[in-house]
């Protein structure tokens, strides 16, 4: 046999092997063929097809096992079984930039799956050498890389259990449970992050304007599990390039970079403080009223947990005129889910003194968010955070003008609490006590009709408690038909 008839039997012997693996690349597009690549063992023959000679077969197969293990999580953790991911990781590190795409692909596709196998791409040493392909030449590179960072980043950053330690607006009740009140929490068991992934100093902005939509969302995905994970992220020196994406024309850059900044703020108040200093709060306000719809809740959701936290920080929010700006989304989003972020942070806001309260009252958010409770078209959940925001706003309102209205317009569970404002304020206040007569404010009290001993009839006793008994008779029901009866029985005296 001659020395070419030798070759042509190993070019078709590669040949057969090309073809093998990109029609299984193929199949694995289909979601008909998945069991039937399964079943028929294609996870350990793509294996050895991942240490091939040949470069194009290689990529193909690492190509082939992404998609297999996107699928289910059956498959991605089959991938883990064969040993593959150590492979994955060395090649990473040593193969051209067309199989570093594919190696990122498949880490991606097995870690987005769940916490376990998360740990396992964590476990055999990828998070190094991911970081490190952030900075390769080749933008294809940096952006699989930062999706799959992103991906294992989202399972509480590759550990077994997750804790959450805030809880999201439209979930939660007024005020939400924020870290600093959760120190307690146990079991959390999180993964070792390569110090470079936090420390790239002045590069990390580079990084985060070369791929702004990945960075942004794994550095988001990172920061949410834990106060240390957050700080380590801030101290990358994130700040000011992510109050920069803010202002991006692309809405997806502008979503990320407020879901960052809020997973940093909502942790505990020294961290929504570092937010406010360097220019966060004003930042996303402007980017609120830049956009529309989803961009915006990210940002709304933010300023609810800043104000969450403490007055002061509540008050820088109202310095930074982000009360208009939400008692705007509350009244021109469409979406109820959007509306009822913006009713819990103005409640947050306007729930810690009477300055925070007519802060918002001024803006006269009040009627909106209780036409928005009583309104059968509004959610559950809309309502719910909009009685929610009323009472936490009204039991610290102390600015009459924006409070009169609710007398003729409120439901019981919250005329209660409007009367209670009334009975606080008007036994100090002269000028007040005469508006309240003059305006019909005492009249309309006297038609309320409240439970004999009940809360409300004492709210009703203080208010009458204020004023001249004959005055209190005067603006009473009735009281005009008793004149009359008297106008009828009375007889003049005849001279």
């Amino acid at each position: 046999m001659s020395q070419r008839q030798v070759l042509k039997v190993f070019e078709q012997y590669q040949k057969a092997r090309t073809e093998f693996v990109q029609m299984v690349a193929e199949l694995a597009t289909r979601p008909q063929n998945i069991q039937t690549l399964q079943n028929a063992g294609v996870i350990s023959l793509l294996r050895t097809l991942l240490l091939d000679v040949v470069p194009t077969i290689q990529q193909t197969a690492a190509l082939a096992l992404g998609r297999l293990a996107n699928y289910n999580d059956d498959l991605a953790e089959a991938v883990v079984k064969c040993d593959i991911l150590p492979q994955l990781v060395y090649s990473l590190a040593e193969q051209n930039c067309f199989y570093k795409k594919a190696a990122a692909f498949v880490l991606r596709a097995v870690g987005k799956h769940s916490p376990q196998l998360a740990q396992a791409i964590v476990d055999c040493g990828a998070l190094d050498t991911l970081v490190i392909c952030l900075e390769d030449f080749d933008p294809g590179v940096k952006e699989a890389a930062a999706w799959a960072l992103r991906y294992i980043a989202r399972h509480n950053a590759g550990s077994l259990y997750v804790s959450h330690a805030g809880l999201e607006p439209l979930d939660a009740s007024s005020p939400p449970t924020l870290a600093s009140q959760s120190a307690g929490t146990t079991g959390v068991r999180h993964c070792a992050w390569p110090t470079d992934f936090f420390y790239f100093g002045s590069a990390i902005a580079k990084i985060i304007l070369e791929l702004p939509h990945q960075i942004l969302s794994a550095l988001s995905q990172v920061s949410k599990h834990s106060v240390d994970l957050a700080e380590m992220v801030v101290e990358a020196e994130i700040f000011p390039v992510v109050l920069t994406c803010l202002k991006d024309k692309d809405e997806y850059v502008k979503e990320n970079a407020s879901t960052l900044i809020r997973e940093i703020a909502k942790h505990t108040p020294e961290l929504s403080q570092l937010v406010v200093n360097a220019g966060g709060v004003a930042a996303v306000i402007d980017c609120i009223g830049s956009c529309k719809g989803n961009t915006r809740l990210p940002g709304i959701m933010m300023l609810g947990y800043v104000a969450a936290h403490s007055e002061n920080l509540a008050m820088a929010v109202i310095i930074s005129k982000g009360v208009p700006q939400l008692s705007v989304c509350l009244s021109e989003e469409p979406e109820d889910h959007i509306k009822a972020a913006a009713a819990w942070a103005l409640g947050q806001i306007g729930r810690h003194t009477p300055e925070h309260a007519r802060a918002v009252a001024v803006t006269n958010t009040l009627p909106v968010l209780l036409s928005l409770y009583m309104s059968t078209e509004s959610s559950e959940d809309l309502q719910v955070k909009s009685k929610k925001a009323i009472k936490s706003i009204l039991q610290k309102c102390t600015y009459l003008p924006a409070l009169e209205p609710f007398l003729y317009d409120a439901p019981p569970n919250i005329l209660k609490h409007v009367v209670g404002q009334f009975s606080k304020v008007l036994p100090h206040d002269s000028k007040a006590r005469r508006l309240f007569v003059t305006s019909g404010g005492l009249k309309k009290v006297q038609e309320i009709k409240a439970e004999p001993g009940s809360l409300l009839q004492e709210y009703i006793n203080s208010i009458n408690n204020c004023y001249p008994e004959e005055i209190v008779r005067y603006y009473s029901p009735g009281y005009s038909d008793t004149l009359l009866q008297r106008v009828d029985s009375y007889q003049p005296l005849n001279n």
